[in-house]
């Protein structure tokens, strides 16, 4: 991996800072289904001609590519919650600086352990997506692909930080 890819060390404390709380905090979220009412607003949509589904009646606008859904007024929808989406951008956020964050000594064999890593990830990642796709319907697959945008970052930060783990304590007991 290029060196000119990563940012440098610094911005991994400030990752690992925003990771916990934003992860602890989505879980959270999942969990009870909160919702607090100060953080509902209208957004801008920029795929307005998308239908709305709600108990068989659908609405669509065609007012061209943007439009500012006014969601109280749509036919039985709530209005649109950001926590979700701020938690959601926190922590795709931390798992960017953490995940490619230069390491203190930054060498070879990092970066092999970095793109290894990194390969492993995906290849974990879409074998859950394989097995959501074959055993996961309906509305609880919708679930399943909403984690599945953070589960190659989080896959890739569990597995290249075991790993330099594992090497600085197989290298310190050689000593």
């Amino acid at each position: 991996m290029s060196h000119k890819m990563l940012i440098p060390n610094k911005y991994k404390m400030i990752g690992w800072i925003i990771f916990f709380p934003s992860f602890l905090l989505g879980i959270y979220l999942i969990v009870t289904n909160y919702a607090p009412a100060w953080l509902n607003t209208n957004m801008i949509s920029f795929f307005p001609d998308i239908p709305f589904k709600n108990e068989g009646v659908t609405v669509t606008t065609s007012e061209g590519w943007t439009k500012i859904i006014d969601n109280y007024k749509l036919i039985g929808l709530q209005p649109v919650n950001l926590a979700n989406t701020i938690v959601g951008i926190l922590f795709i956020v931390s798992c960017l600086l953490v995940g490619f964050s230069r390491e203190k000594n930054e060498d070879e064999f990092i970066d092999k352990i970095r793109l290894s890593s990194l390969l492993w990830a995906v290849l974990v990642n879409y074998l859950l997506l394989l097995f959501a796709f074959l055993f996961v319907y309906e509305i609880a697959f919708l679930n399943v692909m909403i984690y599945n945008m953070f589960t190659t970052l989080l896959i890739f930060i569990l597995r290249f930080n075991y790993v330099l783990y594992r090497n600085s304590k197989f290298v310190s007991d050689e000593k």
